[in-house]
């Protein structure tokens, strides 16, 4: 079960629908649903943990019989057993404790990576509608912010909560071997330590919760100011921009004062629990050893154990200020991962795959938000093999229409179904904006398939005509490209795309615009690679230009999200109707060939 936020006002856009956020049942029960796998490392980490710290409390007793046989005026060799324990102690413990810190960091690290990999799972699988209407700041916030907090608990505060616990446990049980009623003494610190706790945790959730929802609107804000920084000087709207930009920084900001504010109050109240448990703990012994009830070291033993329960009890209340930050991070990742799976499949019904239509688009509607209407019940059948071009205005719904057929999005009515190929995936989807991943362009091509051979990639890469300059690069297909290497230029990526297409080789192929980049001295050569790399496949084409609609088996014009004629280019052109006025328009024209 999963909760979604509303906006805060002052920090988020009131219109944003934040992704989901998992209730704290929901993110136990994912988080022992992680664990299971590693159950035995699990058990294996306890076990040496505890056996450590059993160890250890062999300290404070061997310390309490030095400062008997002092008391008793005993001869100083009788001083060389418990010295010798002592060290022995010390160097067991210390690797016993190694060993089981070693296994909880490799459990966590491990579940760690498992959650990663569904987060990035579920988030690839998401309609990007659904994140648009999320903003790219809520799931930068989460795939940063949220991971870094987990992974720094998982990494520090996991193995210390787990030693700091079975310590506090253990020593508590010593106290009461002792002497059960310094065990009743120290518990007088309890009550404080357990309000204290309960404080900070009813205020921690909220604010930490509060926290990453402000970071992520003002992560949100950032991203709009800076990746359209030249509309918003062009537009002249620095100063609204700007204070958009304080008022969630300002925000964020009054929720980290809030925590600090928080985390000292906590503190406060800890120093109190620790003067009255360790004050009741030496009252005790004091009229217990004048009592003879019990000798000095006994009484000293007490009050050492008592006293190395500063250390495990601060550091387990300490480590709620960071666990209940990092269980807000877990809340936002679990609440992705956890989505049900009818909010991120895709939408396409498979169908036999003997059926003549590969897809069939029936009476299809889909919204951005309430009246935000972009389809309207388009229905659309494309028949095995056949080439089928998109054309209409800006804003006609023709992207759209290509998302929802490549499965990116969901309809918000009716259905898309693919008929079922051979090949997995059945539909591969190149637009426009072509990205060229950093790594080797061997690398890069294999994505789209890892077994691919050297052989394979070249095919590809000549089907599509790219493989003379893919070859001419400095080292080949070694040659590393994206990010901080060589530097394709947007015709180049284009091909590289049309490449990874061909090696995908879905039975059915959708292009948005795939061949925008046709206006450059290059024009004829990409519309070739788009055509060969079409060869043999059902494809649906999002015409750039009217070109693309002549060569194609069947056109079809969207106009304000509804289909108003299909047929081939002769057809409708002679037709005297939309697409008879779009020709005329574009090939009378060299300004009119952006539709």
């Amino acid at each position: 079960m999963t909760t979604t936020p509303s906006g805060i006002p002052g920090t988020a856009d009131d219109s944003a629908e934040l992704l989901p956020i998992a209730t704290g049942a929901r993110t136990r029960a994912a988080l022992r649903t992680l664990i299971r796998p590693d159950r035995g490392r699990a058990i294996l980490g306890l076990g040496v943990l505890v056996g450590a710290t059993a160890l250890g409390l062999l300290v404070q007793p061997l310390l309490g019989r030095i400062v008997d046989i002092v008391a008793d005026g005993r001869p100083a060799d009788a001083l060389t057993l418990p010295v010798v324990l002592l060290l022995v102690v010390a160097v067991v413990q210390g690797v016993t404790t190694t060993l089981g810190l070693t296994q909880v960091a490799r459990l966590g690290e491990t579940v760690l990576a498992r959650l990663r990999e569904q987060f990035i799972e579920r988030a690839l699988q998401l309609p990007a509608d659904r994140l648009e209407r999320a903003g790219a700041g809520d799931l930068t916030a989460r795939v940063t912010g949220d991971v870094a907090r987990v992974a720094e608990a998982v990494r520090s505060a996991l193995p210390e909560m787990a030693r700091s616990v079975l310590a506090i446990v253990l020593t508590l049980g010593a106290m009461a071997l002792l002497d059960v009623r310094f065990l009743l003494a120290a518990l007088l610190a309890v009550p404080v330590q357990a309000l204290t706790a309960r404080w900070y945790v009813r205020r921690a959730v909220t604010v930490y919760a509060d926290q990453r929802v402000a970071n992520g609107a003002q992560q949100q804000q950032l991203l709009e100011t800076i990746g359209g920084a030249v509309t918003v000087r062009g537009h002249r709207l620095e100063e609204q921009h700007t204070e958009k930009s304080a008022a969630r920084s300002r925000r964020a900001v009054e929720l980290t004062m809030r925590s600090v504010h928080l985390v000292l109050g906590f503190y406060a109240r800890l120093h109190i629990a620790e003067y009255i448990g360790l004050a009741a703990v030496l009252v005790t012994g004091f009229f217990l050893v004048r009592d003879g009830s019990v000798s000095i070291g006994t009484a000293t033993a007490a009050a050492l154990y008592f006293h190395s329960l500063f250390g495990p009890v601060n550091a387990a209340l300490v480590l709620l200020d960071d666990a209940q930050s990092a269980a807000a991070g877990l809340a936002r990742l679990v609440g992705v991962t956890d989505l049900k799976e009818s909010a991120v499949r895709l939408p396409q019904q498979r169908t036999g795959s003997t059926s003549a239509a590969a897809v069939t688009v029936d009476a299809v509607s889909h919204a951005y938000g309430p009246g935000r209407t972009v389809l309207h019940e388009v229905s659309l059948t494309l028949r095995a093999g056949e080439h089928v071009a998109l054309v209409g205005t800006s804003g006609a719904g023709k992207s759209t229409l290509a998302r929802l057929v490549a499965g990116v999005q969901q309809p918000t009515g009716g259905t898309v179904s693919v008929a079922e190929g051979k090949t997995a995936p059945s539909v591969v989807l190149v637009t426009q904006e072509v990205h060229v991943f950093t790594g080797t362009l061997a690398e890069d091509l294999r994505l789209a398939r890892p077994d691919a051979t050297d052989a394979d990639l070249r095919t590809a890469l000549a089907i599509v005509h790219a493989l003379e300059w893919a070859e001419a690069l400095p080292e080949g297909l070694a040659t590393v490209v994206g990010e901080g290497g060589h530097r394709l230029d947007p015709a180049r990526a284009q091909q590289l795309a049309l490449a990874r297409l061909v090696l995908a080789d879905p039975p059915v192929a959708v292009l948005d615009e795939a061949t925008a980049e046709a206006g450059s001295a290059g024009a004829r050569t990409l519309e070739r690679s788009a055509e060969a790399a079409l060869a043999g496949r059902t494809a649906l084409v999002v015409a750039h230009r009217l070109t693309q609609a002549v060569a194609a088996d069947r056109i079809v014009v969207l106009e304000a999200g509804r289909v108003v004629e299909s047929g081939t280019h002769d057809e409708l052109r002679t037709a005297d109707g939309p697409y008879a006025t779009l020709w005329h328009a574009w090939s009378g024209s060299r300004a009119a060939p952006h539709l």
